[in-house]
């Protein structure tokens, strides 16, 4: 290569983001507290894996749906043939893991599962081509109790994000036969106006027209309101479900509305639908969909096992967390360490380490390549980095075996600055940040024991 040419930059795939370490924190809250808010439901997670056969997601999806079409990233493994898919969902994955390890051998399971997905989309706010989603699929479970805690524990988890703006649409799609009757009478009626259908939904006519309810297109919206509403075709039993969901809702006063209007494009829902909207991210508006899919364990070769679950797109709910005002701290530590000199650097390192025993986050002063740094510019990094307090180590300090404690944010009046022997200065440490909440770092991890 010539001295001259400039080597060009890999720039990272469009659509598929880093996430930075300015933003860590707000990934770090919301991954805590879906955690905490799924487990006190019990629920515990699934890891599977992000390549899947591409079988699972054709049959599982239905070969007549946009994902199945044109968004999976889908290819030939070059070292043995196979036909791979990133998966573009988690519930196929889920069902297919469930399936091969019996899970439900011993009774019905409450799984969640956070992970990327991946659909070849066009970009933009709120959607990318790699994505993130956190998903809870009950399996076994045939009441509409199910339902309504999936809904209900989404509920609690946007109030303990601080949202407020997220709304609950609700529908019943019933059964296989309801569905097959008005799907007969839709396609009949559809056929009727097909002056007015747009080219997606002649395509879609036959195929699924289900999905043209969901049309984005003024034009169409209302011939489509006119359509026959699947609400009047349910049955008995589809009827008692969905009111029995609406029930468990009403008496633990969770609003909603009922959306007939609202289907799912992927063929293996039934009964209880529903979707979180909201209005504050322009047409990205649903935020978690879900439902039930009694029928999809059985399309895969299971016995006939009823499930419900729900997934939520995590950029989406973290563009509504920033936009609420959402406070978040930024990664601080509680102890940045300053040494100047071989032997003080020596010590430092053992003094970080007990400090991190202790339950403490430690930044220890690296050296650049040119210098170790002045204590005074090394003072300058030690208050940048949000810590609590600076520990510091001189000549003097290693002959004396003391170290200087400096304060970082004491308030007017208070002493910021004292000696302490090297084997105190953990409890000297940690006793400040016990007995002192204003610093705005959070110590429930210290395990100080007094």
């Amino acid at each position: 290569m010539s001295e001259n040419k400039k080597i060009e930059k890999i720039v990272g795939v469009k659509g598929m983001n880093d996430i930075l370490p300015a933003d860590a924190p707000l990934w770090e809250l919301f991954e805590n507290t879906v955690h905490s808010v799924l487990k006190s439901y019990g629920f515990q997670q699934i890891r599977t894996p992000i390549v899947e056969p591409t079988a699972l997601f054709s049959r599982g999806l239905g070969e007549v749906t946009d994902i199945v079409e044109k968004e999976m990233y889908s290819f030939t493994d070059s070292m043995n043939g196979d036909n791979l898919t990133l998966r573009p969902e988690s519930t196929a994955s889920v069902v297919r893991a469930a399936l091969e390890h019996n899970l439900t051998y011993d009774g019905p399971k409450r799984l969640w599962y956070a992970g990327p997905m991946f659909r070849h989309e066009r970009p933009q706010r709120g959607r990318y081509r790699q994505f993130h989603q956190v998903g809870a699929e009950a399996l076994g479970f045939t009441g509409p109790d199910i339902d309504a805690e999936l809904i209900m524990m989404c509920q609690r988890l946007w109030d303990d994000l601080g949202l407020e703006d997220i709304r609950l649409e609700l529908n019943s799609i019933g059964d296989a036969q309801e569905r097959s009757k008005h799907r007969a009478d839709l396609i009949a009626y559809f056929e009727q106006h097909k002056e007015l259908l747009d080219a997606d939904a002649q395509r879609r006519l036959h195929s699924n027209p289900l999905r043209i309810l969901d049309t984005k297109n003024p034009t169409m919206q209302d011939m489509v309101n006119g359509a026959p509403k699947l609400l009047d075709y349910l049955g008995e039993e589809s009827r008692a479900h969905f009111e029995g969901v609406q029930k468990i809702l009403n008496h633990n006063n969770i609003p909603f509305t009922i959306n007939p209007r609202l289907v799912r494009g992927m063929d293996y829902y039934n009964r209880t639908v529903f979707e979180w909207v909201t209005d504050q991210l322009g047409s990205q508006g649903t935020v978690c969909g879900g439902g039930r899919y009694d029928p999809l364990i059985e399309m895969f070769g299971g016995k006939p096992t009823p499930a419900c679950g729900f997934a939520m797109g995590v950029e989406r709910l973290l563009e509504l967390m920033k936009a609420s005002g959402e406070q978040y701290a930024p990664n601080q530590c509680d102890v940045y360490m300053v040494h100047q000199g071989d032997e003080a650097q020596l010590q430092s390192f053992v003094l970080a380490e007990r400090l991190r025993g202790a339950g403490l986050d430690v930044v220890l002063h690296c050296a650049s390549a040119s210098a170790g740094g002045s204590f005074k510019s090394q003072m300058k990094k030690a208050d940048a980095s949000g810590a609590a307090f600076a520990v510091i180590l001189g000549e003097d300090e290693v002959k004396n075996a003391t170290a200087t404690v400096k304060t970082l944010r004491a308030t007017e009046g208070e002493s910021n600055q004292v000696t302490i022997p090297f084997d105190g200065v953990t409890d000297y440490v940690v006793e400040q940040i016990v007995g002192d909440h204003d610093h705005g770092h959070d110590h429930d991890h210290v395990h100080y024991h007094p």
